[in-house]
């Protein structure tokens, strides 16, 4: 039904598809402005007669500095939350994978992702829930998901980020876990980073990977085996505003925040023609085969950049094989590298 060209939706949904865009709004705004509202609330609290719980709050963030960038601290019941559950299945989220792929428990690996999205719903959903078909499927690894250092800092928001097995995105804590010895950990990574976001549009997979090569370092640093990682349908999440102007403004904001500011526009609650809610889009995350890394403990800048371009290769040849399965005119739309 539309009314003044917006599209609302149908009175009568079903209560599960209805939980499930609840889900997906309260996913996206707390990753989106979870920041804000997060130092919001600890500095109101400070000027009430309560500060004292902000100070407490303040000095746990304090002892526990070094905590994300060693392993970090899930929490189960928020792993286990139910409007993971409900999240996943809003868009939904799948996984796929090459055929006959198998992973060592007593090894670990780097998932190197692609792409980033506006904010990245496919390999949190697909490999690092507990109600993903890769936790079923793997359920002996401990999976480690890469995020913002800054995000531990903030008051509320660093909760689910520990709680959800989050770890810092930093050289020293993926060579924590990529060099635990007793094996069992997968860290996932998006080597594109927030500035990615800038490039997530409908229709259109352009990633930032050819000077991105820290995370091949880190690989062959601690042997690590290295996984091409691509989900389908991430890019059709959302709409953003372009300019040169506001790029120049939005860099300058994500130089200091840590998060691309884009401009985007997606759904409402009870309407589909704009919001802050992702478009209900299936989103397909495959994960190829893994690459095997020799342990180099002082890589040359050839061995980096020769397993750089062997990384490339197979993300490009993993997503020129799937795309006519997960894509529409497929013939049309290729991988992209900046």
């Amino acid at each position: 039904m539309k009314i003044l060209g917006i599209k609302f939706a149908p009175l009568h949904i079903p209560l599960e598809r209805r939980l499930q865009t609840l889900a997906a709004g309260c996913w996206f705004t707390t990753l989106a402005f979870g920041t804000f509202i997060g130092t919001f609330i600890w500095v109101y609290v400070f000027f009430t007669r309560f500060w004292y719980l902000s100070v407490l709050y303040a000095t746990i963030i304090y002892l526990e500095k070094s905590k994300c960038e060693k392993g970090g601290r899930p929490i189960e019941w928020i792993r286990h939350w139910g409007w993971w559950y409900y999240l996943k299945n809003y868009f939904p989220c799948k996984l796929d994978f090459v055929p006959g792929l198998t992973f060592d428990p007593k090894r670990n690996y780097l998932f190197a992702c692609y792409p980033h999205g506006i904010l990245p719903a496919g390999p949190f959903n697909t490999i690092g829930s507990p109600y993903s078909e890769f936790s079923k499927l793997f359920p002996k690894f401990r999976v480690r998901l890469v995020i913002l250092h800054q995000h531990f800092f903030i008051p509320f928001l660093r909760e689910i980020a520990y709680g959800t097995g989050g770890i810092s995105a930093s050289a020293k804590s993926l060579n924590h876990v990529l060099g635990s010895p007793e094996g069992g950990y997968i860290a996932v990574l998006m080597p594109g980073g927030a500035v990615e976001a800038y490039n997530s549009r409908p229709g259109q997979y352009r990633i930032i990977l050819k000077n991105r090569k820290g995370f091949v370092k880190l690989a062959l640093r601690n042997g690590s085996p290295l996984v091409p990682v691509i989900s389908f349908g991430e890019p059709e999440l959302f709409d953003q505003v372009e300019g040169r102007t506001l790029r120049k403004i939005q860099e300058s904001i994500r130089k200091y925040l840590g998060l691309a500011p884009v401009i985007f526009s997606g759904r409402g609650f009870f309407q589909y023609s704009f919001g802050v809610i992702p478009q209900r889009r299936p989103i397909t995350t495959v994960v190829g085969h893994p690459i095997e890394v020799t342990k180099i403990e002082k890589p040359t800048n050839e061995e980096v950049d020769e397993l750089h371009k062997k990384y490339m290769q197979e993300l490009e040849n993993l997503f020129e094989e799937y795309k006519f399965k997960y894509l529409e005119n497929p013939k049309d739309i290729h991988l992209e590298f900046e």
